[in-house]
């Protein structure tokens, strides 16, 4: 009798313990299968939206035309060039014109360059910080030279560059995207035009 209720005890146990176990699986397994795809696809979406927030700004920072681009790079590498003949010519020039023709360009061209400096802030847009190559020989040529020789070389630039630059400022004035832009090229039109006409007097009486 001691013995068929130990061996049914025993028989009860291991049953017991085999559902315990199955039990165990299962939750375990139901566990892992409802965690993994919450927690990656949660994962997954919060990257896309990052990314999608990315490209937004990127966008909205270089809204420019190609044309508006070129025109605002040209514009301030133009500029600085100009000032920095200017300061050439107040104290290499030998006619008092040619003087009085720089220390204009140095004036003027330095507040269009503020003004065009002040917008790129507001459009969060680089500009270009120094001369192209060409742009810089002709700064250097210019540079080595004194009196009568200055004031020949430096008369003939402003005449070909400030032709150069009013027909570049008429085109994105009529044709330009973005209306920032073309205000400036408009505003700025007439002060280069003046400039031309002060650098071919000051051509003419050097030479």
């Amino acid at each position: 009798m001691k013995k068929t209720i130990l061996a049914l005890l025993a028989v009860g146990t291991m049953v017991a313990c085999k559902k315990n176990e199955t039990t165990t699986a299962n939750d375990s397994a139901d566990s892992t299968s409802m965690s993994a795809p919450a927690d990656t696809g949660m994962a997954t979406t919060g990257s896309d939206s990052a990314s999608a927030m990315n490209q937004n700004n990127a966008a909205a920072s270089t809204n420019l035309s190609d044309q508006d681009k070129k025109f605002v790079d040209a514009a301030a590498k133009g500029g600085m060039m100009e000032v920095m003949m200017g300061e050439l010519a107040k104290t290499n020039a030998q006619n008092a014109a040619v003087k009085s023709l720089g220390a204009m360009m140095v004036t003027d061209h330095g507040k269009a360059n503020e003004e065009l400096k002040s917008w790129a802030s507001m459009a969060k847009y680089t500009l270009p910080s120094s001369l192209d190559a060409d742009q810089q020989k002709k700064y250097d040529e210019l540079k080595a030279k004194k009196g009568a020789d200055f004031d020949r070389a430096y008369t003939d630039l402003m005449v070909s560059d400030h032709k150069m630059d009013i027909a570049e400022f008429k085109k994105e004035a009529s044709g330009g995207m973005d209306a920032s832009v073309k205000s400036f090229a408009s505003k700025t039109l007439p002060t280069l035009e003046h400039h031309l006409m002060e650098s071919e007097k000051a051509k003419a009486a050097v030479k």
